[in-house]
Parts: structure tokens; C-alpha cells; sequence
């Protein structure tokens, strides 16, 4: 998620070459922030945090694997990559904290690691998102070269604004809120014509009277939905978390408690609704790509038993 930029929870990065392990002593005055109690429930938070991530990884992988064979779990794998980028965030985290106040050593290298992980963890959620919007194993098994070009070329642009931003490059803030009014639209937009498909076709199968297929293209609509309901919820966060501007040290640890606690939610209710599981039958009856003539004719026909 997008956070604003603390200058007091920075550690001052000395041209190369920088040592990789600091002595807290030696900082001086200029790191003070560093050390300020106020930080001092960050490493049990991020160990708390770290065990739940991990718990939800280990489970995902699990029951994508034993779920396999139910579905075309391409978008299953896709989204496990999130929570384990996030235990991996997590871990550095805890590490760095933990030995800033107990070991007195602050590693500028796992600083980096922590930034470095973080920008992904962001990156690789919303290429998800992308992938989700796009009905990616959802109403196609593949995507478009198109789709998978912009979806490409949006996720390297947003990696690199959300780099230039963390590290306060000017005018990478105003870059950064552009990219994200792009994806927000691409992603909703790509929501509305497959939820606009979806009932097309449930209008053609009541119509038709093509009852077996209807539970299973009603599944996907009520799956679109729901995900389009969790993107909403999303970007009304990065725009809370965007115009908080309260930078104090003094309640740090209660806003990182809501914001890991409002990303844990949003991701287990959206992977708890794309999850590998024993679908309606037909479910992967799907074109191998989308088409324009797919947009004005519902591929659904009589089947014949």
C-alpha cells in the first residue's frame, strides 16, 4: 500500500562505499529517530505480522496444490507469489528493528532489503489486480498480446515511480498519483465489460434455457464482484493513507497496526474468493482469449446430452 514518506524513520545512507553494518553509537544526533521508544513495539508487531503472513502462504500454496485438479489454477500460483513477498518484507523487517534496539547494529543492507521487497510487495499486488480485472482463468485462459503488453508495461511504471517516490525524487509524488489513476481505471474499467459479458450471457442462458451452464457463469459474476467491491475498498485506503499527514513517531506503530491489518484483510478476502476449490460444473468452459465478437455475442450455446 501507499505510504507517505517519514524522514524520521530513515537511516542516512552515506555515499558509496557505505559500510553494510552501522554501530547505533557511532550515529550521533542526526539518527536519533532510529532509536526513539516510540519505535520500540515496531519488532514484535512485524514478528506478529510475519507469522500470519507466512501461515497464510504456506495454506494457499497447500490448498492450491491439493486443489489442483478442479480448475485452471494459473491465477492461484499468480497470487501466492503476494503473500510470500510479504513474509519475506516482513522478516527483513523484524530483523532490522530487532537489531537496531537489541543488538545495536542497524544493517543498511537490510534497509534495502526491507525497501527493496516492500516496492515489490506493491508491484506484484497490483499486477495481480491487472490480471484479476483482465478475467484472467476467469472468463480466458490467456490473455491478449495487448492485455499482456499493458499490463506489463503498467507494472513497470508503477515499480518505478513507486521507487522514485520512496526515494523522494521531486515530482515522482504527482508521477505516482497519475499511475495509480491509470491503473485504477484500467482495473475497473476491464471489471465493468466482463461483469457487462457476464450478464450477457446469463440473460442469453435464461433465454435460451441453457440451465447448465448458468450456475457456473453466475459463479463468475458473483466472483467479479466481489473483487470489484475489494477494489473499491482499496482505493478509498491509498487514499486515506495518501493524505495522512500526521508524520509523528509517536503513534508510527498504531498506524503500521491498521495499515498491515487492513492489507491482511483485503488480500484474504480477495484470495479467499479467487481460491482453488471445487467449482461449478463447466466452470472452465472459457474462450483461450477474448474477443470483440465475445463482447456483443455471448459464446454460449445448447449443450446436448
Amino acid at each position: 500500500m501507499l505510504m507517505k514518506h517519514n524522514p524520521n524513520n530513515q537511516i542516512p545512507i552515506q555515499p558509496f562505499p557505505f559500510p553494510s553494518i552501522m554501530n547505533v553509537s557511532d550515529m550521533g544526533e542526526s539518527n536519533h529517530a532510529v532509536l526513539d521508544d516510540s519505535y520500540r513495539p515496531l519488532p514484535a508487531l512485524y514478528l506478529s505480522f510475519l507469522f500470519i503472513w507466512f501461515f497464510s502462504a504456506c495454506s494457499w500454496t497447500f490448498n492450491t496444490y491439493k486443489n489442483r485438479h478442479f480448475q485452471i489454477n494459473n491465477l492461484q500460483w499468480t497470487l501466492a507469489s503476494v503473500p510470500l513477498i510479504k513474509a519475506l518484507q516482513l522478516t527483513l523487517s523484524f530483523l532490522f528493528w530487532y537489531s537496531c534496539f537489541y543488538l545495536q547494529l542497524c544493517s543498511l543492507w537490510m534497509s534495502f532489503g526491507v525497501y527493496v521487497t516492500g516496492v515489490l510487495f506493491q508491484t506484484v499486488s497490483f499486477v495481480s489486480f491487472l490480471l484479476i480485472s483482465h478475467g484472467y482463468c476467469i472468463t480466458c485462459e490467456r490473455l491478449s498480446v495487448t492485455e499482456r503488453r499493458t499490463t506489463a508495461a503498467l507494472g513497470c511504471v508503477f515499480y518505478l515511480t513507486l521507487i522514485g517516490y520512496r526515494a523522494s525524487v521531486p515530482y515522482f509524488t504527482v508521477l505516482l498519483l497519475l499511475n495509480y489513476m491509470i491503473s485504477f481505471y484500467v482495473i475497473f474499467h476491464h471489471i465493468s465489460q466482463n461483469l457487462l459479458v457476464l450478464r450477457e450471457q446469463l440473460t442469453f442462458i435464461e433465454d435460451e434455457d441453457v440451465q447448465p451452464m448458468r450456475d457456473a457463469v453466475y459463479m463468475k459474476y458473483r466472483m467479479l464482484k466481489k473483487f470489484q467491491g475489494a477494489m473499491q475498498i482499496v482505493a478509498m485506503a491509498e487514499i486515506v493513507i495518501y493524505i495522512n499527514i500526521d508524520d509523528s513517531s509517536e503513534n508510527y506503530w498504531l498506524r503500521l497496526l491498521v495499515r498491515e491489518w487492513a492489507q491482511f484483510c483485503i488480500f484474504l478476502y480477495i484470495g479467499w474468493t479467487f481460491r482453488s476449490q471445487e467449482l461449478a460444473p463447466r466452470f472452465s468452459v472459457m474462450p483461450t482469449l477474448k474477443s470483440k465478437v465475445d463482447l456483443m455475442v455471448p459464446p454460449i450455446y445448447r449443450i446436448v446430452s
